[in-house]
């Protein structure tokens, strides 16, 4: 698993809401930071969701876990947190774990 991931998310309220978003990118009629920015709830939408490079412990725990175990440029399925659904986006990673 890597050290560190640098990605992106879309925060919505709702699952379906978070599925039709991921069908959207899924097929290439949209691209994800374009999404992000028209429907995230989560300030980093103005950078397109981008949330920039973290390691370990710095998100919740279920974001977390799908954030490190994704492949990128890929979109993820939608991840239920306290905060809503997210989708999440990673772009690269970087170091592994021994």
């Amino acid at each position: 698993m890597p050290k560190e991931v640098h990605c992106a998310h879309i925060l919505v309220k709702t699952e379906q809401e978070a599925n039709d978003i991921k069908g959207k990118i899924d097929r290439k009629e949209e691209k994800f930071p374009k999404m992000a920015k028209r429907f995230s709830t989560c300030p980093s939408k103005e950078d397109g969701g981008d949330l920039g490079w973290f390691g370990r412990g710095a998100m919740v725990p279920e974001f977390e876990e799908m954030a490190f175990k994704m492949v990128p440029n890929k979109c993820s399925k939608p991840v239920k947190t306290q905060f809503g659904y997210h989708l999440i986006w990673v772009f690269e990673t970087r170091g592994e774990d021994e």
